[in-house]
């Protein structure tokens, strides 16, 4: 498969501390507490941190942001986000998009809320702990919210213009919370060549086709194609014995 790729974060750009903040649930009197800690050699970053769901009770968050909201990218030429994750449990998270930031709320100096175009992924429990896990999420599979709630109205997400990335952790109505640990080693904008519609989900050891959903890769492996060929044999097998071999024969009487 064909691909042209754009890095934001990792890969030939460097991961640096300074693009990233934490947006946790402290801000609505939670306990909950993120942090995103870059390698020695800038090749990775670490989302990390604790998830307690029992202060507001049963919800939670804690998110890493990218800092600064004068900065905007325009990936309008490509098809999606590639996350390229290097070491995971088996938690879900979710990728955050925002193209429009407001100014703050002058009466309390929190910032005022806009769409947030979310992806929630899950790394596959097989490949928990292991190194080079790919997930390629389509333009189309990000699920525009607004204030956690799922907003059908909303436009498209307008990827000319796109001002905002997070990476999240959430209970989700509490079903998960504790520790929590994820790897990343590169973001980047892709532009596939051949199948858009598809997305690549590569290991250390596979390379599988699957379709990208709401809540994580599904993996869709190809079946071997032997077991159709047997059949096929068997069943021209059969035609001939029953069919063809008895009209050869009963020619043959006649002559």
């Amino acid at each position: 498969m064909t691909k042209k790729e754009f890095c934001l974060f990792g890969g030939d750009k460097s991961w640096s501390p300074e693009d990233w903040t934490a947006s946790d649930d402290r801000v609505r009197g939670g306990k909950s507490q993120s942090y995103l800690d870059c390698s020695s050699s800038e090749s990775s970053a670490w989302f990390h941190g604790q998830l307690d769901i029992k202060t507001l009770g049963g919800a939670g968050f804690a998110s890493q942001r990218t800092t600064g909201n004068n900065q905007s990218w325009d990936l309008s030429c490509y098809n999606g986000i590639r996350l390229e994750i290097g070491e995971a449990d088996k938690k879900r998270y979710t990728f955050i998009i925002k193209d429009e930031l407001l100014p703050k709320n002058p009466e309390n100096g929190r910032e005022q809320s806009t769409i947030s175009y979310e992806y929630d992924f899950i790394i596959p429990s097989g490949n928990a702990y292991n190194k080079g896990t790919f997930i390629f999420i389509p333009w189309k599979e990000f699920k525009a919210t607004y204030r956690g709630k799922e907003k059908k109205d909303a436009p498209a997400l307008n990827c000319k213009k796109i001002k905002r990335f997070s990476i999240m952790m959430r209970s989700f109505f509490g079903d998960q919370e504790g520790p929590f640990s994820l790897t990343i080693t590169s973001i980047k904008a892709i532009l596939l060549l051949s199948d858009p519609e598809k997305c690549l989900l590569e290991t250390s050891d596979i390379y599988e086709d699957c379709v990208a959903t709401t809540h994580g890769p599904k993996m869709s492996v190809r079946q071997p194609q032997w077991p159709v060929l047997i059949l096929g044999l068997a069943t021209g097998c059969l035609l001939f014995y029953n069919i063809v071999y008895p009209w050869f024969v009963k020619q043959s009487c006649r002559l």
